[in-house]
């Protein structure tokens, strides 16, 4: 297992408990609203290509449960804060 490898331990959370995992089904909720309703694509190309503009847009729009911050703000603050620790982004 990977994260093992790399010294990182896995913490899992109950499914559809937003007391855990608000961040992820508001993000989640976010995406069905205004990406995927009323949306037909042609394959599963187009869905990509799409998808790529989307989360641009999406990580570059601020939110209130960020302090009015967009997503990537709030990246580079928390980098600027621990700057000398390891983080480790995943790209999806």
């Amino acid at each position: 297992m990977k994260l093992k490898e790399l010294g990182i331990k896995q913490k899992l959370t109950k499914p559809h408990t937003p007391k855990q995992n608000g961040k992820v089904e508001r993000s989640h909720r976010k995406d069905q609203e205004r990406f995927y309703y009323n949306k037909v694509f042609c394959s599963l190309e187009d869905l990509r290509n799409r998808a790529k503009y989307w989360i641009k847009e999406y990580n570059n729009f601020e939110m209130r449960p960020l302090e009015w911050m967009s997503p990537i703000q709030k990246l580079e603050e928390f980098n600027s804060k621990f700057s000398n620790s390891l983080v480790i982004l995943c790209k999806i």
